[in-house]
C-alpha cells in the first residue's frame, strides 16, 4: 500500500534537530487537534503495515523509584529508537515524570536523519494511539468519558477523544484534587461538558468510554467489575510496566482484551496479571480487518495499552515532515564531517599537523 516515506538522508551528517521549543512551535502553528489527528493517520497507516518492520519488546532498567526505557524498531528503509523515562515522584523535585527523545535514522547507511524531542510528542502519539483504537472498539455513539488520572497526558487524552471519537462530556477524578483543577482549567475553552468527581466509582458511572491514565508504580485496582457496564470500552494506559497495574483481573476476564504488542503486553500491562494463555487481540489485526474488534454493543472491550515503539516510528516521521515543510528545526553538527572517512583521527589535528600527517605525494604537492 502506499505510505509517506520519511525523507530520505541524502548521506547527510548533519541531522535535523527538533527542540522542544521548536515542536511546540510547530505545534502550535498546526494546531493540537491538528496534529494529533495527523499522528493519528501516520499510527494506522504504520499497522496496516505491521509485517514490514523488525519489532522487539522495549529494553528497561528498573530503580525503586521509576523506569528508563529504550524502544527501538524499523522497517527496511528507516530506523528509529526512543529514549523514555517514567519516574512518578519527579514533580516533587521540579521534573516531568515523563522525558523522552527520539532518532530517526537511515536503514542503507545508518546515518541519523532526526534527533527531537519526544516529551510532547510522546503525550500526543498517546493520545492519538488512545483514540484510534476507541474509534475502532468502542460503540460508535460514545459521549461519555471518565478519565481516571488527571495528570500530565490527561488534557491531550480530552481532546483527542472530543475530536477523533465525538466524545462531548468528560467525568475527572484524581487522588490529587489540585491535578484536577489544573485539568478543569486547560480544558475549559475547548467546549467540552466538564464533570469534577469525588471517586472512580463516581467518575466512571454513566460513562461510554473510561481512560486510565494513573502515574504510580503499583499493582493498583484502580476500575474493578463492579464498576462495568454493558457497552463500556476501557482504554487502560497508565498500566506500561512490571508491577505496575490499573485493573483489576475480573476487569479483565469480563472483557474482550486488545493490546499493541502482545509479547510486551504479557509482561507490562494489566495483562501481566493473566495467564500466559489468556486471549488477547492485537489492534493491528483489527484496522485491517483479519480479526473482529466489538462483537455486540453490550460487550465490554479492554484497550491494554503500554504504548509500542511503532507509534513513536510513526510520530517521529509526522514531526520530522511536518518540521521541514514548516522550516522548524536547525541541523545539528552531530557527526564528524570527514573528507576521508577511514581518517577518524584527522580531526584532532592542527592544521600544521593535517598537512604534515598527509601521505608523500600529498605532502609534496602540498609543498609544491
Amino acid at each position: 500500500m502506499n505510505h509517506p516515506h520519511t525523507p530520505h538522508a541524502s548521506f547527510s551528517t548533519t541531522p535535523l534537530y527538533l527542540s522542544a521549543p521548536d515542536a511546540v512551535a510547530l505545534v502550535r502553528r498546526k494546531g493540537l487537534k491538528n496534529c494529533i489527528a495527523g499522528m493519528a493517520e501516520y499510527i494506522r497507516a504504520d499497522f496496516l503495515r505491521w509485517p514490514d518492520f523488525d519489532k522487539s519488546a522495549r529494553v528497561a532498567n528498573h530503580s525503586q523509584g521509576g523506569v528508563i526505557e529504550l524502544m527501538p524498531i524499523a522497517d527496511d528503509t528507516t530506523y528509529s529508537f526512543k529514549y523514555v523515562n517514567g519516574h512518578p515522584h519527579n514533580t516533587a523535585i521540579g521534573l516531568s515524570t515523563v522525558m523522552a527523545f527520539g532518532v530517526l535514522a537511515d536503514v542503507a547507511t545508518g546515518a541519523p536523519t532526526l534527533v527531537s524531542e519526544l516529551t510532547l510528542t510522546t503525550a500526543l502519539r498517546t493520545a492519538a494511539t488512545s483514540a484510534l483504537a476507541a474509534k475502532a472498539l468502542a460503540r460508535p455513539n460514545s459521549r461519555v468519558m471518565a478519565l481516571i488520572g488527571n495528570g500530565a497526558q490527561s488534557e491531550f487524552q480530552a481532546i483527542a477523544f472530543q475530536h477523533l471519537v465525538g466524545i462531548d462530556t468528560v467525568r475527572l477524578f484524581d487522588i490529587d484534587p489540585q491535578a484536577t483543577t489544573k485539568l478543569f482549567a486547560n480544558l475549559s475553552a475547548t467546549g467540552l461538558k466538564l464533570q469534577v468527581c469525588t471517586s472512580v466509582a463516581e467518575a466512571v458511572q454513566g460513562a461510554d468510554i473510561v481512560t486510565t491514565i494513573t502515574a504510580d508504580k503499583a499493582c493498583a485496582t484502580i476500575v474493578t467489575a463492579d464498576m462495568l457496564a454493558p457497552g463500556m470500552h476501557i482504554n487502560a494506559v497508565g498500566g506500561d510496566c512490571p508491577g505496575k497495574t490499573e485493573l483489576a483481573a475480573d476487569v479483565l476476564q469480563a472483557a474482550k482484551v486488545f493490546v499493541e504488542y502482545t509479547p510486551q503486553t504479557r509482561v507490562e500491562g494489566d495483562s501481566q496479571q493473566m495467564p500466559a494463555d489468556f486471549a488477547v487481540t492485537e489492534l493491528w489485526q483489527v484496522l485491517n480487518g483479519t480479526r473482529t474488534g466489538r462483537d455486540n454493543d453490550a460487550q465490554i472491550t479492554v484497550f491494554d495499552s503500554v504504548g509500542f515503539a511503532l507509534e513513536d516510528f510513526s510520530a517521529l516521521r509526522f514531526m520530522h515532515e511536518a518540521a521541514l515543510a514548516l522550516g522548524y528545526g536547525e541541523r545539528l553538527h552531530l557527526i564528524p564531517q570527514l573528507s576521508d572517512p577511514k581518517n577518524l583521527f584527522v580531526t584532532l589535528l592542527d592544521a600544521g599537523h593535517k598537512a604534515s600527517a598527509l601521505p608523500l605525494p600529498c605532502l609534496a604537492t602540498a609543498i609544491a
